[in-house]
């Protein structure tokens, strides 16, 4: 859930203290060009508030592309709504990812999806398996989103975080819009009511491949063709220099138990369960915000070059 005004606070922050991580892993490639070959391209789609460049120019997935295609990945960046249900963000991928097979000449897909881009990909993959060869969530909310429950039960009433968002929601709309040069339909408060826990029961029971049938398990690897793998993190903040976590500070309160902030541990599982306790908050978890984080945690961009050798290994 990655906000566009907090990540373009942070830019200027981080270009101004040098503090960067640069958004490519040259090095990489003069071991190993062809690590993240995977036979499928690579479709990375965003979650909540999310774009494919900000200002056309800051990648959501920052440096992650780059770091990919260094090992030999083929890899598309798709934009849907940054405010929509999954439903409907998952029609728009779907377009995309059309396109893609039809352009690229591949018949399927890997789709690695954040936050909420991993339900658009379950969507996806639940309606037209035989484009998609793996789905992969990261830090994605699959059962529970506590946070949402919260805001929604003030939504009404006009208090608390759901006053703020009846206040400023409109505004936050266009902002993105703006900063992303959109032009895919938004509506707020559809996405924030299709989080909830109760609309997550009902999506998940539309759409179940993948998920854990024991609390906190793992699900199944194959459905109907389709490996599902998933990843997240439990840390909320990890760089005092960091803007967004700030954010993730004043909210992660709203989220009982282990998180990345926002998500529960035990809300990201799917299919199998790479890991689910790595040391990043909910924006690391893609390298945000400018690569920003903990220098005694591993590299978000290497948590994807491997994921992308595993696919590769696995024939995908």
């Amino acid at each position: 859930m990655a906000g566009a005004r907090l990540l373009g606070a942070s830019l200027m922050l981080g270009g101004i203290l040098g503090l960067a991580a640069p958004q490519r892993v040259d090095a990489a490639c003069l071991f190993n060009c062809t690590y993240t070959k995977t036979r499928y391209p690579i479709v990375l789609a965003h979650g909540l508030a999310g774009f494919d460049k900000l200002f056309g120019a800051v990648e959501y997935f920052f440096g992650i592309p780059g770091a990919l295609r260094d090992g030999g990945a083929t890899v598309y960046v798709t934009q849907v709504s940054a405010y929509n249900t999954a439903e409907e963000r998952g029609e728009q991928l779907l377009a995309q990812i059309e396109q893609i097979v039809a352009t690229s000449g591949s018949p399927k897909v890997n789709i690695i999806g954040h936050s909420q881009g991993g339900l658009d990909a379950r969507y996806v993959a639940a309606v037209r398996p035989d484009l998609v060869a793996s789905v992969t969530s990261v830090g994605t909310p699959h059962t529970t989103l506590p946070l949402v429950d919260a805001i929604l039960s003030s939504y009404d009433t006009g208090g608390g975080f759901g006053g703020l968002l009846r206040i400023f929601g409109p505004s936050i709309v266009d902002l993105v819009v703006l900063l992303t040069d959109s032009d895919q339909p938004e509506d707020a408060i559809a996405a924030f009511r299709s989080l909830s826990t109760a609309a997550l029961a009902q999506f998940n029971a539309r759409y179940p491949q993948g998920l854990p049938t024991t609390p906190c398990g793992q699900g199944p690897a194959v459905v109907h063709g389709v490996r599902y793998y998933s990843w997240g993190g439990t840390a909320v903040v990890t760089n005092p220099l960091d803007a967004s976590d700030a954010f993730l500070a004043l909210f992660s309160p709203l989220t009982p138990g282990p998180s990345d902030g926002f998500v529960p541990r035990c809300s990201t599982h799917l299919g199998q369960v790479i890991r689910d306790n790595y040391l990043l908050n909910h924006f690391d978890e893609v390298n945000q915000i400018l690569g920003l984080r903990s220098i005694f945690v591993v590299d978000p961009r290497s948590i994807f070059r491997d994921h992308a050798n595993r696919l590769k290994n696995a024939g995908l």
